[in-house]
């Protein structure tokens, strides 16, 4: 597994840290949910963004009431099995809804730290992946960290990280920003781009 530094510094943030954190790498993931959906005429992309602008909401909205036991449900219901597809993308498609489903349990349970480092890792090895099956071959963390692919993935996790670390208290123009930005920017973290 691709470890890193950032995993031991998302230690020291709060719970509203990582839960923004996490739902910056699932909106960096979901194009490839919907790229996948559109392909495949698989379930309804809608559906990810929806329960992701729930997770959203809660953060800059004061006292949100939000069933996440629901959203789960919803969740669960759409994603694809990889047994059901032939092609690559079922994979990054399944990392998104993964990621996804981390940031609901971590609502539902109150922890946050074990959920924001396995979205952190579900993101990388979605990268890793497909650099992978593009090249054919296994490689290992040290050929996978010499990867363009790979060190634009740790950037932006770090920048995001930055962001966040910076702020004392709870900060609603960062988080809507941030929430902003990486929707207008529209590319996932294997650089699939929906808005060309």
């Amino acid at each position: 597994m691709l470890r890193n530094p950032i995993h031991l510094r998302l230690e020291k943030l709060a719970s509203w840290q990582h839960i923004t954190f996490m739902a910056s790498l699932c909106e960096r993931m979901y194009p490839n949910y919907q790229l996948f959906c559109q392909q495949t005429g698989f379930g309804d992309a809608a559906i990810f963004r929806r329960i992701l602008a729930l997770v959203w909401e809660t953060l800059v909205v004061k006292d949100a009431k939000v069933n996440f036991d629901l959203q789960l449900e919803k969740l669960e219901e759409a994603i694809p099995a990889a047994d059901d597809y032939d092609f690559y993308g079922v994979y990054p498609a399944i990392d998104a809804c993964v990621a996804l489903s981390e940031v609901l349990h971590s609502r539902l349970s109150g922890e946050t730290l074990s959920h924001v480092i396995t979205v952190s890792e579900t993101s990388i090895r979605s990268v890793a992946m497909v650099e992978m099956t593009q090249a054919q071959r296994e490689m290992t963390e040290e050929a996978l960290n010499a990867l363009p692919a790979i060190g634009q993935e740790w950037d932006v996790q770090w920048e995001i990280y930055r962001l966040l670390a910076d702020c004392e208290d709870r900060d609603i123009e960062l988080i809507k920003g941030l929430r902003a930005d990486l929707r207008e920017a529209g590319i996932s973290n294997i650089g699939i781009n929906l808005q060309q």
